[in-house]
């Protein structure tokens, strides 16, 4: 799959996650499915794109972007499921991934 492609694929499904997320409150029947279908878009974005080099801070980073993805699907079975923790997860998931973001672009520096 070429890079751009795969890049395009995340930047819709990440927006699509949001959009869900914050419609969530008006109560339609299928926000929770285009919510899991983004979720895992995101989830399998992040996964497959793993760390191969050497710096220690950069693999620790790595991990925590792979538990940031894994908590998207349980933000979505628990909405599938009616509780209203699938916000902390999503909440957790979301702080996960700015940190990575942050911290990762003044690392590579």
């Amino acid at each position: 799959m070429p890079a751009h492609f795969k890049t395009y694929v995340f930047y819709a499904c990440a927006v699509l996650l949001v959009l869900s997320a914050a419609l969530y409150i008006v109560d339609n029947k299928y926000i929770p499915y285009i919510y899991a279908v983004s979720g895992a878009g995101v989830a399998v974005a992040y996964l497959t794109h793993p760390y191969r080099g050497d710096n220690l801070r950069l693999k620790r980073l790595n991990i925590q972007q792979t538990i940031a993805a894994v908590l998207l699907p349980v933000s979505s079975y628990l909405m599938f499921q009616g509780r209203n923790e699938w916000f902390a997860a999503l909440f957790v998931s979301a702080i996960l991934q700015l940190y990575v973001a942050i911290i990762g672009k003044r690392e590579e520096k």
